[in-house]
């Protein structure tokens, strides 16, 4: 049996990050360890942003990448 009390409350790591800098917007896919493969997660990080982004009226722009060595696989 697990005890809740005695589980640790380690921040879990966003795997999609949002930076806006001079009207423009970089989502960063940051899985680099798993080549940033999509999870369940990640989609609804990834429409989550692009809702905020796109009611962002100071938002021109928006640039995709992915961390690492891989945009995503």
């Amino acid at each position: 049996m697990t005890d809740l009390n005695d589980a640790r409350s380690e921040p879990v790591p966003r795997e999609v990050l949002v930076e806006v800098t001079d009207g423009v917007a970089t989502i960063t896919l940051n899985r680099p360890a798993a080549l940033n493969a999509l999870t369940y997660a990640m989609k609804g990080q990834l429409l989550e942003a692009l809702h905020d982004l796109a009611r962002d009226r100071s938002v021109r722009a928006i640039v995709l990448t992915g961390a690492g060595r891989a945009f995503s696989a």
